[in-house]
């Protein structure tokens, strides 16, 4: 079994060695980030996020470190995750069906200049595919954080960050610390020195 455990963390560190050593993917992720500077440093924009399963917690994760706090003590970022509020996603589910749950919330909360970030290991979530047609309506900028070939949503997204594995969870843990590292770069931007 701790052979078992060990082949695990070798392959979602070669997941993430996929990563490091790819430029372009790499300045897709500095593209990403400088965009959410943009947003915090220059306007009253925010943040959105969603996802479905494991991609919703990490959506909500992400919000959750943006409005809270990364690294250390400093002002709160305006983000929201889609994937929260269980009386919009029931009722929008109830009423207009599931594929619907996060473009009618982005219809009523989604702003010109703000960014959302949809999240899928497949990039072929219909409910945010549905979203970025929102999204592309109310000049929202949107950014496909997928795996796999990116499926629809990297086609449609300004800007995609694909994560190359075919593996649902090393493709959901390479999300998260891409996510990670966005979130550490805006607060360090705006709150810090910047990063190097």
């Amino acid at each position: 079994m701790k052979n078992y455990i060990k082949d695990q963390i070798k392959k979602s560190y070669e997941t993430k060695q996929s990563v490091y050593n790819d430029d372009a993917l790499l300045e897709k992720i500095v593209q990403v980030a400088q965009a959410c500077v943009a947003i915090y440093k220059n306007s009253t924009n925010k943040t959105i996020l969603a996802g479905n399963g494991g991609s919703a917690a990490d959506a909500q994760h992400i919000a959750a470190e943006l409005v809270g706090r990364y690294g250390f003590d400093r002002p709160s970022l305006p983000s929201l995750a889609l994937t929260t509020d269980t009386s919009n996603l029931t009722a929008i589910g109830n009423d207009y069906g599931y594929d619907k749950v996060f473009s009618r919330q982005l219809e009523g909360m989604g702003q010109r200049g703000d960014l959302f970030i949809g999240i899928s290991t497949s990039g072929n979530s219909q409910n945010i595919v549905n979203a970025f047609e929102v999204a592309k309506q109310k000049g929202i900028t949107t950014v496909a954080l997928v795996g796999r070939d990116g499926g629809m949503m990297a086609k449609m997204a300004d800007m995609a960050i694909v994560v190359p594995s075919e593996s649902t969870p090393r493709i959901q843990e390479t999300h998260i610390l891409i996510g990670h590292i966005i979130c550490d770069i805006i607060e360090k931007e705006i709150f810090a020195e910047g990063v190097n």
